[in-house]
């Protein structure tokens, strides 16, 4: 899955010559062979050199806060959503629900690697979901179908509909 997501990636990036990737040990860690020296491991490691060799550098944070803010999610991804066992699923998405609240991006205002890859690992939480359970995170939901369709992002995954109920009574307008 990982390779899958850092060739997508690629793509986003107008990369016009595919990288070389292997994996590595029991959990498949993604291994970048870089000509330049040294292997580049890990997914985080490997988008953010990725990001930067394509001269991207605000997809990992134009500010010091930001680029916290990016890495921040992008361990969570790794730690919490990835491999996440199906009880955990509701409170994954509730806490980024509650966060997303006021936001449209995970680091506020700005499309970052963090947006990229927390949809690439929630999108299988989603695909399972039934309508009732996406309408109980309408936050999660609305950046879920922004980040789907924002242009070059969605390569490898199928498009998930999105129903736009309303969520208010008419009484209340």
């Amino acid at each position: 899955m990982a390779l899958r997501e850092l060739s997508s990636l690629e793509k986003f990036l107008g990369s016009n010559k595919p990288n070389k990737y292997r994996t590595q040990g029991d959990k498949k860690v993604p291994v970048l062979q870089n000509n330049k020296g040294r292997p580049v491991v890990g997914l985080v490691t490997i988008a953010c050199h990725l990001a930067k060799e394509a001269k991207r550098p605000e997809l990992v944070g134009d500010s010091a806060e930001s680029r916290a803010v990016v890495q921040q999610w992008l361990e969570h991804r790794i730690t919490k959503v990835d491999g996440c066992k199906k009880e955990d699923i509701k409170t994954i998405l509730k806490d980024l629900d509650h966060y997303l609240q006021d936001k449209v991006y995970l680091a506020g205002n700005q499309f970052t690697l963090a947006d990229i890859f927390m949809y690439y690992g929630i999108h299988p939480l989603i695909v399972d979901l039934v309508i009732q359970e996406k309408e109980q995170c309408v936050n999660v939901t609305r950046w879920f179908n922004h980040i789907q369709h924002y242009p070059g992002v969605r390569h490898h995954l199928p498009h998930i509909a999105i129903l736009r109920n309303s969520i208010y009574s008419s009484r209340q307008h």
